[in-house]
């Protein structure tokens, strides 16, 4: 019996889309849902980053291109690529959301979105100790995304792939694993 539901498979193949669609389903039908989603920002046809988008509308950002200057401003800086990932903004707004999720009515079964546990997001430890208890709750059910193994693989993806109650279905393909 599958308790969380995962979607992988390359970028751009609309494992976003598929998600914000199907949380527009369950809030129209009464079901609970939490959590949030990534989107991709663009200026002039360019993308330019991402934000974090939740449940409710709320939105900050997740990463942007590098600025011309290369300032940090003495802060740690996590890159993936070209984008510096703003770590406080993201755990500032994705964390709340993890707790409020343990608070939902006993009766209640709650649909948690996490799209997705990318790079960026792992570098945020309390992300990934969010999403493993998240993982272990019985209140509620994930609908996340993972990205396809590419190079090293990332731990806490891999652990996610690996559960015995977790189904990844790959888009832009024709198996589930």
């Amino acid at each position: 019996m599958f308790k969380h539901v995962f979607l992988t498979g390359p970028p751009g193949v609309g494992k976003t889309t598929l998600v914000q669609k199907a949380c527009e389903a369950l809030v129209s039908s009464g079901a609970g849902a939490e959590g949030f989603y990534t989107e991709e920002v663009r200026e002039g046809g360019r993308r330019v980053g991402f934000d974090v988008v939740t449940v409710a509308g709320e939105r900050g950002h997740l990463s942007r291109i590098r600025d011309v200057t290369g300032s940090s401003h003495g802060r740690r800086e996590y890159t993936v690529g070209q984008y510096v990932v703003d770590l406080p903004s993201f755990e500032n707004l994705a964390l709340p959301l993890f707790r409020n999720v343990g608070a939902a009515d006993a009766g209640a079964r709650k649909v948690f979105i996490i799209d997705e546990i990318g790079k960026m997001e792992l570098f945020s430890q309390s992300f990934v100790r969010a999403v493993r208890q998240t993982l272990d709750s019985s209140s509620c059910t994930i609908l996340g995304t993972i990205p396809i193994p590419k190079g090293k693989p990332l731990g806490l993806v891999e652990e996610v792939r690996s559960r015995r109650d977790v189904k990844v279905f790959t888009e832009g393909s024709r198996s589930a694993h």
